[in-house]
């Protein structure tokens, strides 16, 4: 049963988490047996765009949010749309962070593109760069319009790996403040390495003559689209979903609400108005069980996701090894509505085994009846990932009982 908000609402956090679990596309059908495409995409379109990140102890995190909300795909179905330059369907650009968003909204980050161009609105130490480098930055340019797509060790001067940069050579530093200003976007990744191309040269010709909207249209555009992946959301939260200016994201609200499309609404223990959008619909129950890249939009605003399940949660990556309290790649375990735990896990390939380093229960968590859910949850991403083996460790809550069901 669900139905629609009106203006005078006033919602209780669990109403407000299944709001949002359902706008995220939580709550549906999940199978092993391999989705179609149209499913992907349809989850795809939903969330706007998919987080990119380097770390991979499990798998590349932007695989992940589909596979929590619909079960089993194909991967290469992904890369052939996100990367190849045949069935491109997607593109690459700072959205969130890095991420891969569908072709259609390419024309909504052109503003970004121009305020990086001319130096604003981007990292500082990029827009020094090619202030102080603007010859070799063109001359890196001028490379790849004759010579085609380069990577950045390709280029005939790189340079040595001594910025500050994430250690990068000034080579690789010109070519993200080329993607920034969207003068050159990612024609294929070789691996994860990152291969550039002219923009002009890589995305499909309808897109390129898409009009450019005026920047207030399309930050108003993206607020909406945050606001429907959302479903339920403060003004931080909304524009954090695309990392928009504050001043500009404020004045897309204002708008929005203006014209009836967002309904402010009252969350209990929210400090700050809530927003949805006019389409969200209200379900009277949510039945969700699925493992949360640390990089999924339900969870990536940590403030939000304290607020909605009262769950703090930080990434432990770059915590030194001492100093980490639950491990290094934990993933929140959603069960029903709630997160009910926490999974420290790796794929380790060579012995195809899916190891479980810790596995923790929050509080408020129903022990046997969630160990059983995590335990069928771990079956099927072992069986995704290709690993017939699943091996868990000793820490956490979890482990024992997991360790006797998953014998």
């Amino acid at each position: 049963m669900q139905r629609s908000p009106r203006k005078s609402d006033t919602f209780s956090n669990r109403q407000a988490r299944r709001i949002a679990l359902a706008a995220q596309g939580f709550g549906g059908a999940r199978s092993t047996a391999k989705a179609t495409w149209p499913t992907v995409e349809r989850t795809l379109r939903r969330l706007s765009l998919l987080q990119l990140d380097s770390v991979s102890v499990l798998v590349r995190s932007h695989y992940l949010p589909a596979y929590a909300r619909i079960g089993h795909y194909d991967m290469g179905g992904l890369d052939r749309r996100g990367f190849g330059a045949k069935r491109r369907e997607y593109f690459e650009y700072w959205a969130h962070e890095a991420s891969l968003l569908p072709l259609h909204l390419q024309p909504l980050f052109r503003w970004r593109m121009a305020e990086a161009a001319a130096g604003r609105n981007i990292y500082s130490g990029l827009a020094e760069f090619a202030r102080d480098q603007n010859n070799y930055v063109e001359a890196v340019l001028r490379e790849i319009v004759e010579r085609g797509p380069l990577s950045a060790r390709e280029l005939s001067d790189p340079g040595k790996r001594n910025g500050p940069w994430w250690g990068w050579h000034k080579g690789k530093t010109a070519l993200e403040y080329l993607f920034w200003a969207g003068r050159v976007t990612t024609a294929e990744r070789r691996g994860f390495e990152r291969v550039y191309d002219l923009t002009e040269r890589v995305l499909p010709e309808e897109i390129l003559d898409l009009p450019t909207p005026a920047p207030a249209d399309a930050q108003r555009a993206l607020i909406s689209l945050a606001a429907q992946a959302l479903g339920v959301a403060t003004q931080a939260d909304l524009r954090d979903y695309f990392r928009l200016p504050l001043d500009a994201a404020a004045r897309a609200v204002s708008d929005l609400v203006d014209a009836g499309e967002l309904l402010p609404m009252t969350v209990e223990n929210w400090r700050q108005t809530a927003y949805l959008h006019r389409e969200s619909r209200i379900p009277g129950r949510i039945v969700a069980t699925a493992l949360l890249s640390p990089f999924d939009p339900l969870v990536w605003e940590r403030a939000r996701t304290e607020r909605l399940f009262e769950f703090h949660y930080r990434l432990e990556f770059y915590t030194p090894e001492p100093k980490r309290k639950f491990g290094y790649y934990v993933m929140p375990f959603l069960w029903g509505d709630r997160l009910v735990g926490r999974v420290d896990v790796k794929a380790d390939r060579g012995a195809g085994t899916l190891l479980v380093l810790g596995a923790y229960a929050e509080p408020h968590a129903h022990p046997t009846k969630a160990v059983a859910a995590l335990a069928e949850e771990l079956r099927h991403l072992a069986h995704w990932l290709g690993l017939s083996h699943i091996r868990v460790g000793e820490r956490g809550e979890f482990a024992r009982p997991l360790r006797g069901l998953l014998s």
